[in-house]
């Protein structure tokens, strides 16, 4: 899978986002540095919230293939510059997070992402799951096997024993 780094500021969801792209229980967890993870690079949010430390982003964005913009979708404003996705070298994705809020606008959010440069912007909710297979498939190389593909092999494996064993003849007395 390609590499990605999940930037945006503090509790907009990078963390949660990152342990349900694990498969892992989502539970709030402040995120005091940068933890590499498989395919996974999680920042703290006052990284991208102030210049003196967001110049380690830029640093860290060397190890990844894909940079993440991370907006929720409860944002009454956006962190990010016009057109700032320009300055990076690698592919860079808007995610909005937090769409299942009571106040949540991510259609707004979207719309700032994209003022940023981002052309591909993908919705989601680490609470529900929804979106998070998305991502996924957007990071997957060739011959990546996925969970639904591990099950989706399975369920075939299983049809195709039944169907033996339905065409195979059977002796009479």
């Amino acid at each position: 899978m390609k590499k990605i780094i999940l930037m945006g500021r503090s509790e907009c969801g990078k963390t949660s986002l990152t342990q349900a792209m694990r498969g892992e229980t989502v539970t709030y967890k402040k995120t005091q540095y940068i933890n590499h993870y498989d395919v996974i690079i999680d920042t703290p949010g006052e990284y991208a919230e102030n210049h003196h430390l967001a110049r380690a982003l830029a640093l860290y964005a060397y190890e990844a293939d894909v940079v993440g913009f991370l907006l929720s979708a409860t944002e009454p404003y956006s962190l990010y510059s016009p057109n700032c996705t320009s300055m990076a070298n690698r592919e860079v994705i808007g995610i909005v997070t937090q769409i299942d809020q009571p106040n949540a606008n991510p259609e707004r959010a979207e719309r700032w992402l994209r003022l940023t440069g981002c052309k591909t912007v993908y919705h989601t909710s680490a609470k529900t799951g929804e979106g998070i297979s998305d991502i996924l498939e957007h990071l997957r190389e060739e011959g990546d096997v996925l969970p639904w593909d591990k099950n989706q092999e399975e369920k075939i494996q299983k049809q195709q024993k039944t169907t033996e064993k339905q065409q195979k003849p059977t002796k009479t007395a």
